[in-house]
């Protein structure tokens, strides 16, 4: 992604008693959120959590989202009127709890 994108990044972290199911989210989730925002979402990427920093040590995050966004108004005006929508199908796939970062790229 090109300096000055928006980077909407959704961690979910993980520990016991934690549950994500990558399927949904790659097959249902995701491709929700793409068809109700559009193409003001420029890019999206979903990693699965494999591992921490130090030998045999538990991945911090189950699963970590970045969507990318021209402006940081493109992202919330596209968002928006859907949040309600995208949240409600958050317990199809998880019992997480979800952290949002919103950044801008520098490099």
């Amino acid at each position: 992604m090109k300096k000055g994108m928006i980077k909407v990044s959704v961690l979910y972290p993980g520990g016991n008693g934690k549950t994500f199911d990558m399927d949904y989210y790659c097959n249902k989730h995701m491709p929700m959120a793409k068809e109700l925002v559009g193409e003001t979402m420029k890019g999206a990427t979903v990693e699965k959590g494999i591992a921490g920093g130090t030998p045999d040590s538990p991945a911090p995050y189950a699963a970590v989202a970045s969507l990318y966004f021209d402006s940081i108004e493109a992202f919330q005006t596209a968002f928006g009127p859907h949040m309600d929508t995208l949240s409600a199908d958050v317990s199809n796939f998880t019992n997480i709890e979800p952290i949002i970062q919103i950044s801008e790229v520098i490099f």
